[in-house]
């Protein structure tokens, strides 16, 4: 996100198997070659001093075509109540 990466502090993801927080490590300094069948989370998160922040997490499953979100919500983003 342009204007925000000083403040990308947290990694980006990890491996899911028989532990919810397994590896590989994901993250921008630690290139990891994903393989099909592996199941990873995809969570970047930025964090403003004094101000608050968010992260969001999804799990992907890594598919020989390429990636498949397998828990997008989407009424998510529904603030109507």
């Amino acid at each position: 996100m342009p204007g925000f990466g000083d403040y990308f502090g947290h990694s980006l993801g990890h491996g899911v198997g028989l532990a919810t927080h397994e590896g590989p490590r994901l993250g921008p300094e630690k290139p990891v070659e994903l393989k099909q069948g592996m199941v990873v989370t995809d969570e970047p998160g930025i964090y403003i001093p004094g101000l608050g922040g968010v992260r969001l997490e999804e799990m992907v499953l890594i598919e020989e075509d390429g990636p498949r979100v397998l828990t997008k919500d989407d009424h998510f983003y529904d603030f109507d109540g």
